[in-house]
């Protein structure tokens, strides 16, 4: 970095990104002393970009607010990492919406240089992911962004909610927490309507309004743990109960974490869970190294004892059986 252009752009690039750095900060970074920043600075300047010094103790030099920055210069590393991200965020169905990713994307590469455009097309184009796409649902970015704003200033907000029945309410809530699951976007709070916790899911939510109260979030409240807690217990068929003779730390490691709840007990783990089908939790089970007791439904016996005589078909079947 030894030219002062290259210098004088790096600068650009770490006020871009960090506010108030000191001129040591600045002349540590860029291999220099604190005179030619001051320089550096002056030449930022004339080009009309303002960039504004802080005197004392915690000063330093920042970019003034509400500045509009031309094109950000994203090195290689960078430019990847923002691709991937898009790509990945349009494969959880995290995007607020497809083509808003899609437009992100496509602006990026429209102003790369020619020898990275081609290397992160080719990355686009071939790269495959083990797990499915999910198709959801999108909120409204407004809606996202007031929730998570709300969240962090422990705001109470109003929303206008859609319920699964269709119903349209209006109600105060404190949000607690926002939480992304499994290709849906939840907003976790204290609901003053109801006067209890409460989950909704927030593409269902049609506007939000602040409101002047503030509220203090419980002492190690979880909102990621209730609301898979919350999920886990649907309305589904079954309720299940077995002991399953391990250590916890690895069976956790072993279970979905939004399917089962995992108690330690002095001869092993209680797993309780709900299914809706019974050979499903037999699979499970029987992917599992360690021994169990099933506690209920005794349905679930049946289905292991039916899955048990699949696999000693399969264990008998002799190459070609099938085909006959």
């Amino acid at each position: 970095m030894s030219h002062p252009l290259t210098r004088v752009l790096t600068l650009l690039e770490l006020l871009q990104s960090n506010a108030g750095l000191t001129g040591s900060e600045l002349a540590d970074r860029l291999d220099t002393d604190v005179r030619t920043v001051r320089r550096y600075v002056a030449h930022l300047r004339d080009l009309g970009i303002p960039v504004e010094a802080e005197r004392g103790r915690y000063g330093g030099y920042r970019l003034a607010r509400g500045y509009r920055m031309p094109p950000l210069v994203l090195t290689n590393d960078e430019a990847l990492a923002v691709v991937l991200g898009l790509l990945a965020a349009e494969r959880l169905g995290m995007g607020t919406t497809v083509l808003a990713g899609a437009g992100a994307r496509a602006k990026i590469e429209r102003v790369l240089p020619q020898a990275l455009r081609e290397p992160l097309a080719a990355m686009r184009e071939t790269l495959s992911f083990t797990a499915n796409a999910v198709s959801a649902q999108a909120p409204g970015s407004g809606v996202l962004l007031a929730l998570a704003q709300a969240s962090r200033a422990k705001t109470t907000v109003g929303i206008a909610y859609l319920s699964w029945r269709r119903d349209q309410t209006e109600r105060d809530i404190d949000p607690y927490g926002v939480v992304f699951h499994t290709g849906r976007w939840y907003l976790v709070g204290h609901d003053h309507l109801r006067d209890d916790l409460r989950t909704f899911r927030i593409d269902r939510i049609a506007s939000v309004t602040p409101r002047p109260q503030t509220f203090a979030t419980p002492d190690g409240f979880d909102p990621v743990a209730h609301l898979t807690a919350t999920l886990a217990q649907g309305p589904y068929r079954w309720q299940v109960e077995v002991t399953i003779h391990g250590p916890l730390d690895e069976i956790a490691r072993r279970l979905p974490r939004t399917a089962v709840t995992l108690t330690a007990q002095p001869i092993g783990v209680l797993m309780q869970a709900r299914a809706e089908r019974l050979d499903g939790m037999a699979h499970l089970l029987a992917s599992l190294e360690w021994p169990f007791t099933i506690h209920s439904p005794d349905e679930l016996r049946q289905a292991l004892k039916d899955l048990a005589g699949q696999l000693a078909a399969a264990a008998e079947r002799q190459p070609g059986a099938l085909s006959r």
